[in-house]
């Protein structure tokens, strides 16, 4: 490897396609194109292809660098997150520019929701980790407190979609922590990731506090989750990919948590506001469906089926799929191409399988990535289309004629991220909400976020809790201080 300034230009935008690793630009002789998915004949990258040898590099970086940051004490390290807060909204534009072009997002959504999302993930873990107070307590004649000591480097790896707001998610609380970093974006959109070690670095991060080294999963993904220096395992994406970082961790005896996807219900009984049920299932449609929070299977009350479906068909006709720039557009392209066939072939199979296509099913507009909103009504629900996750443009409606009987289709997959519910009775609400097996449920209302709050998946999808003081406690190591009544003084 070799030390490289070189930058590209992205629409008026510069961004490194290299490495971060101690404070420095780094570049690999080897490289992976990123392509833009409103456009994929406009390459916007050749990025440095890190290896093992890059994993062991960034680790190494980041034992230095752990040193250097977790003894500049809580109050230096909030004052360094806040500043970098302050960076990321004065270059809001910039980043959601980039972010949109890498992995097709919606401009506007990224400018107003989520780039500003990262600079408020930071602020609220340099509050938080000040006001996250040590436990102390007397017991049989000592008195004891818990002390949350920094655990040490934390390798992160982020998926593809809104892979800025979710870098940040997980950056903020193991750097808060005291913790240094090193973080693997997915190789489909790793600019943004990009700009933020800029923004890190002017922010005053001590050299190796933070590292970025990009790559395959199968490479340099494996290598950094693999290395014992490393202690703690932060991953989001597929269960698949989980089970082998889980296999590492468990070797090393490292902390691991995963958030690994859904297959989200949104239920509509008949006492709801119906309109506003089919708004919000229409509204899973957009950003090409690439959201793992989404309420993917609708299951609604048999005697309201028929308006509701009038309703829902209403509002996914007002949708427009094109340019992800253009505000008028509300359906993105998907991520990649191959992303997209991956949509096309569980359609297919649903097809074949005597699935239903009640609309959509097929793109827009022939070798490009946007795919029309599909809405299939299965034969059964052990259908693939109801039980796995397509991470796209297409959702699953099914009927039920008893609360218990939604209850029993909504804890059907092995799936437990996210539940929607929409009924006007509040006892309902909270029978159903507890009943629901999921990290989070909803009621009338979806993706309102309390940062405080715990995050993550019952079943396979996901293991440990983010968010809050359980995302502190994660990257911290506990010590339990404990002196004998009288014998200090």
């Amino acid at each position: 490897m070799t030390t490289h300034l070189d930058r590209v230009e992205i629409d008026g935008v510069s961004v490194s396609p290299h490495h971060f690793i101690g404070g420095e630009r780094i570049a690999s002789e080897d490289t992976f194109e990123v392509r833009c998915p409103m456009d994929w004949n406009r390459k916007l990258a050749d990025v440095s292809r890190g290896n093992h040898q890059t994993a062991t590099d960034a680790v190494l970086a980041a034992q230095k660098g752990f040193s250097q940051w977790s003894s500049l004490g809580i109050q230096k390290r909030t004052d360094i997150l806040f500043a970098l807060a302050d960076l990321i909204d004065k270059n809001a534009e910039k980043i959601a520019t980039v972010e949109c072009l890498d992995m097709a997002m919606l401009l506007e959504s990224l400018k107003l929701r989520l780039v500003p999302r990262g600079a408020l993930n930071f602020r609220n873990y340099a509050e938080l980790v000040v006001e996250h107070q040590e436990r102390v307590w007397s017991s049989k004649g000592t008195n004891n407190r818990i002390i949350r000591d920094p655990a040490g480097p934390a390798v992160i790896i982020t998926p593809w979609n809104a892979p800025f707001m979710l870098s940040t998610w997980k950056l903020a609380p193991a750097l808060a922590a005291g913790n240094s970093v090193i973080l693997k974006p997915a190789e489909w959109s790793p600019l943004s990731a990009s700009l933020l070690a800029d923004l890190i670095n002017e922010a005053g991060f001590p050299p190796g506090a933070f590292n970025i080294v990009q790559g395959l999963g199968s490479e340099v993904g494996a290598a950094l989750v693999s290395d014992p220096r490393v202690r703690r395992i932060s991953f989001t994406g597929s269960p698949e990919t989980a089970r082998h970082i889980g296999v590492a961790a468990a070797k090393n005896i490292v902390p691991f948590t995963a958030e690994l996807g859904g297959k989200g219900p949104l239920i509509v009984f008949d006492d709801a506001d119906i309109d506003a049920g089919a708004k919000k299932a229409a509204a899973q449609f957009e950003d090409s469906g690439q959201v793992c929070l989404a309420g993917t299977r609708l299951l609604v009350g048999s005697s309201i089926k028929e308006k509701f479906l009038e309703r829902l068909i209403h509002y996914t006709e007002q949708h427009v799929a094109g340019d992800s720039q253009d505000t008028g557009t509300t359906l993105s392209a998907a991520i990649h191409p191959v992303h997209l066939e991956r949509v096309e072939g569980f359609v297919e199979r649903a097809r074949k399988n005597g699935d239903k296509v009640i609309f959509g099913g097929e793109r827009f507009w022939q070798e490009k990535l946007w795919y029309k909103p599909t809405l299939i009504e299965p034969v059964s629900n052990e259908s693939e289309i109801v039980q796995k996750e397509v991470f796209g443009p297409v959702l699953t409606l099914q009927t039920f004629d008893s609360e218990s009987q939604a209850i029993e289709l909504a804890n059907s997959t092995d799936y437990g991220l996210s539940g929607i519910i929409y009924t006007s009775n509040a006892e309902r609400a909270e029978r159903v909400g507890r009943a629901v097996r999921a990290g989070t449920v909803w009621v009338n209302s979806f993706l309102i976020r309390d940062l405080s709050a715990p995050f993550g998946g019952y079943g396979i999808s996901g293991i440990g809790r983010e968010g809050g003081d359980y995302a502190l406690d994660f990257h911290s190591d506990l010590k339990t201080l404990q002196i004998l009544d009288g014998s200090v003084s």
